[in-house]
């Protein structure tokens, strides 16, 4: 065991059970179950978090009734063949030694079909249905409906259930005056609506008995009106343990919260606080989650007595290996989570499968060999950024003899622009992550070089990945040549000065990004900044826990111009955009459409943004080398990491 983490690495008894350490992986959806062989996929999945040293596993959310459907389609544990089958994902788990939990989420008003139900009939902003409002008998056969779905959960195998109590879901709305204005014994007063997590609770525990692990996660912040206090919340977290909760998780804000809790923009661990809390009021052991990406983080959290365990869901998605890195001292090799959500929760809320940005293998590990190749060979990647990094990398790794041609002097490509933007701090990690696994693999690398075809064929390489990037594409606008008319690259690289008001032609991720750098003030991005400026009562005196906001003065006056019609920043990611749409406006931030009159604003500088040019490598075609008939030559189209590491990967899969 490393010396290095000897909290996170400790075991802990919970129940009648023995966790091997600290490590939980949180439950997240990810729609394997839409794909073919859902079950193997699913199994797979699991496995390999098992098999990377994962203690405690908690599946992605199963409902208990139809009604509670997240979507059609949607996992519902409510029959013995269901049961029967998810018998090898349990099986799979503890081979590896892990403990697993099933975890039962009823989406209540959240649910995105006809069946919408809840406490109330009060529509979530974030869901178009109004909910049916559940009887006094719906709700009893509800209650039954979790005892069944936790019943079968035991018939496959499972260790327990955790019961999903928070981010807004069925048994959090019944506990919030915010959606919960009944008037019988299931609403009004906290005792009665803290009435149906703990009925809950009590159900399972006599049903399954004192071997059965019950996890209850508890919203330790609602962040919305009308939300439960922190009295209210450490009221029913005792509720709940006496009922004969083992565990209690916690999550943190509703779905529908106007503040981020685990994009890239939150501070690590920023959250710790409100897991603290609940870990005075109650005697069981609280797990602290979000945004928790690294042993060092994790040990911290511990070692201050904060939380008994840590939950990380993300970070397992972008290196399975996390625990067993970690104990073998080669944490500096763990791949990190740049809480992105590019590829995980932006997939999950555009229908899609989750996947990783830094890890494409993450939902896909029955369709990618992960051991060495057929046959070694000498393979040269062109183009270090992302794409070229993980096709340098992953070649290596399968055993090919890989070198990597840059043309500047330092690797990266455009990961050194985004490691520069505030807030996204986590891309020098990734940057240092490619760096350090080159290194370990001894991957020929080649900076200040541009191959070309001659030296390429000369070299005798028998596969060339061009993965060469993009530069910035000037608008054909009247004066653009103006000597106050900057590039984009040239302001994130701090190689030019910039005037005090300021116009930004252009409105997607980069845009946005300029006016997140041009805006900040310099200062440490800190969990009490933070809080501050999204209006978060560490106190949880408010209900849910907001006070007013107080942002800090923006150092300058920015004009945002879009030259497309339509909603600004409208192709930003569905979980992130909304933050950076959000800060641009509390910031002042004039955002200007090409559709809708306006009065030209006075600037001192203009910063163009018009789209990308893919960068031609010289002689080199789509159909390999030129006069080299045994060369293959491969292009990623594009450098957004979401495409060109995915790419890569399964480019670099196909050569065995």
């Amino acid at each position: 065991m490393s010396s290095a983490f000897p909290q996170l690495l400790s075991p802990l008894r919970v129940g009648r059970h023995t966790l091997r350490n600290r490590v939980v992986m949180g439950s997240m959806h990810t729609r394997l179950e839409q794909l073919d062989q859902p079950l193997e996929r699913q199994a797979a999945f699991y496995a390999a978090r098992a098999a990377g040293g994962v203690a405690l596993i908690v599946t992605g959310g199963f409902s208990p009734n139809s009604e509670g459907r997240l979507e059609p389609g949607g996992p519902v544990l409510d029959a013995v063949p269901q049961a029967d089958e998810l018998r090898g994902v349990t099986e799979e788990a503890h081979r590896h030694g892990a403990k697993i939990l099933l975890q039962i989420l009823h989406a209540g008003r959240y649910a995105k079909h006809d069946e919408v139900v809840g406490p109330s009939a009060i529509r979530s902003p974030i869901n178009p249905l109004i909910p049916r409002a559940l009887t006094k008998g719906e709700i009893e056969r509800t209650l039954d409906d979790f005892v069944r779905c936790a019943q079968l959960a035991e018939r496959a195998g499972f260790d327990g259930v955790e019961l999903m109590g928070s981010e807004g879901y069925l048994i959090n709305q019944f506990t919030a005056r915010h959606t919960n204005t009944r008037e019988d014994e299931w609403g009004g007063s906290l005792e009665n609506r803290s009435r149906f997590p703990v009925e809950l609770t009590r159900h399972v525990r006599e049903a399954l008995g004192p071997d059965f692990l019950i996890m209850y996660r508890i919203s330790a912040i609602d962040l919305v009106e009308g939300g439960s206090t922190g009295a209210e919340i450490d009221l029913l977290a005792r509720a709940v343990e006496a009922a004969g909760a083992d565990i209690l998780n916690t999550g943190y804000g509703w779905h529908e919260a106007q503040t981020p809790t685990i994009a890239y923009q939150v501070p690590r661990a920023a959250w710790t606080f409100a897991a603290a809390r609940l870990k005075r009021a109650v005697r069981i052991p609280v797990i602290a989650s979000n945004r928790i990406n690294t042993p060092e983080t994790a040990e911290a959290i511990l070692a201050r007595g904060d939380a008994d365990l840590i939950s990380m869901a993300r970070p397992l998605l972008a290196d399975a290996e996390f625990v067993n890195k970690a104990t073998e001292g080669r944490s500096d090799e763990i791949t990190p989570c740049i809480a992105c959500n590019q590829s995980c929760l932006d997939h999950i809320f555009t229908e899609r499968v989750a996947t990783c940005l830094v890890n494409p293998r993450a939902c896909r590990e029955t369709e990618f060999s992960n051991g060495p190749a057929s046959r070694g060979m000498r393979i040269a990647v062109v183009g270090s950024g992302p794409a070229g990094l993980s096709a340098a990398v992953e070649s290596a790794r399968r055993g090919h003899v890989v070198t990597l041609y840059e043309a500047e002097s330092q690797l990266g490509g455009q990961l050194n622009l985004a490691r520069r933007i505030p807030g996204k701090q986590e891309f020098e990690g990734l940057l240092r992550h490619f760096t350090r696994q080159l290194q370990l693999l001894s991957v020929d690398v080649r900076t200040r070089t541009r191959p070309t075809p001659d030296h390429l064929r000369a070299q005798a390489f028998e596969h060339v990945i061009v993965a060469t990037g993009i530069v910035p594409r000037t608008p054909q606008i009247p004066g653009i040549d103006h000597p106050n008319v900057l590039g984009y690259i040239d302001v994130i690289q701090g190689r030019v000065e910039v005037g005090r008001r300021v116009a930004i032609i252009g409105a997607g991720g980069i845009g946005h990004d300029v006016a997140e750098l041009l805006l900040d003030d310099g200062q440490a991005h800190t969990t009490d900044k933070f809080l501050s400026e999204w209006g978060v009562d560490e106190s949880i005196v408010q209900p849910g826990g907001s006070t007013a906001p107080h942002p800090a003065q923006p150092l300058r006056e920015l004009y945002m111009l879009q030259r497309r019609p339509g909603r600004i920043g409208a192709g930003l990611g569905k979980s992130t955009g909304w933050i950076l749409r959000s800060r641009l406006k509390r910031n002042h931030v004039s955002r200007l459409m090409k559709s809708r009159p306006c009065s030209q604003p006075r600037v001192d500088n203009a910063l163009a943004r018009a789209g990308a040019t893919r960068i031609r490598c010289a002689g080199l075609q789509w159909s390999g080398v030129p006069s080299a008939a045994s060369t293959r030559t491969t292009r990623f189209k594009r450098t957004h990491p979401r495409l060109s590491e995915s790419g890569a990967l399964r480019q670099v899969a196909r050569l065995n």
